[in-house]
């Protein structure tokens, strides 16, 4: 039966036989499909190389739903008393604000567990709390404070030290920049724009030196933007 046919047939919402979900034809997907994959967290696959960018996936979407949730994320559930699966073991005696925390706690597990392959779950199936869980995560893939600061201080050093390669296109060494910076933001080692824009001039091979001093009489360096100094 062609949807024309259905909507003669009965099947709408004005004529008894049931509510007809309205259907976008530009995605072959249903708004009630459409709104459900929103709700779903992104999935982390288990790369080390990509956790950064799931945790920044997964933070604009709990804050999207509710900041407290990340809240409790981070904050934990103070002296909620939960088993190992993170249900309270007297629940019925909570508080109307216990409650409340529980509630949000259990909410933000489950967009945790949703978020995690199975494998990777059952590396911290012993943490009872999310805030637990996460941490465990952030641990394993981020590393201790003396790995950050290893790993800063290592990015650092390519940054000072960044030069473009004489058989490089300047979008290919603009990818490779963006890549270090991006390093750099992770670990809280993040520079201002003017810094960029200067280590990228600085970094060009000498056949580009005419261009280099026609942007620096020309632009204001200390207002350029990364993005206008590449496109000129």
């Amino acid at each position: 039966m062609s949807r024309e046919d259905a909507s003669s047939s009965g099947t709408g919402s004005g004529s008894g036989g049931g509510v007809v979900i309205p259907y976008d034809y530009s995605n072959n997907t249903s708004k009630h499909e459409r709104s459900s994959n929103h709700n779903k967290p992104h999935m982390f696959n288990g790369d080390p190389e990509m956790f950064s960018w799931w945790k920044t996936k997964m933070y604009s979407h709990v804050i999207g739903m509710d900041d407290e949730l990340w809240d409790v994320l981070e904050d934990g559930v103070g002296n909620l008393r939960l088993d190992e699966e993170g249900v309270a073991l007297d629940r019925k005696a909570h508080t109307v604000e216990q409650k409340r925390l529980y509630n949000k706690h259990h909410l933000i597990r489950g967009i945790l567990v949703a978020a995690l392959p199975h494998k990777e779950y059952l590396k911290m199936s012993e943490k009872s709390t999310a805030k637990a869980m996460f941490t465990s995560l952030c641990s394993n893939y981020e590393g201790n404070k003396k790995v950050r600061e290893a790993k800063a201080t290592m990015l650092v050093h390519q940054y000072e030290l960044f030069r473009m390669k004489e058989v490089e296109s300047i979008e290919t060494m603009y990818s490779r920049f963006q890549t270090l910076v991006s390093g750099l933001q992770i670990l809280k080692k993040s520079y201002v724009a003017s810094d960029h824009v200067n280590k990228i001039l600085r970094s060009l091979p000498a056949k580009w030196r005419l261009k280099v001093t026609a942007i620096e009489e020309a632009k204001d360096l200390n207002t350029l933007s990364v993005e206008d100094l590449i496109s000129s």
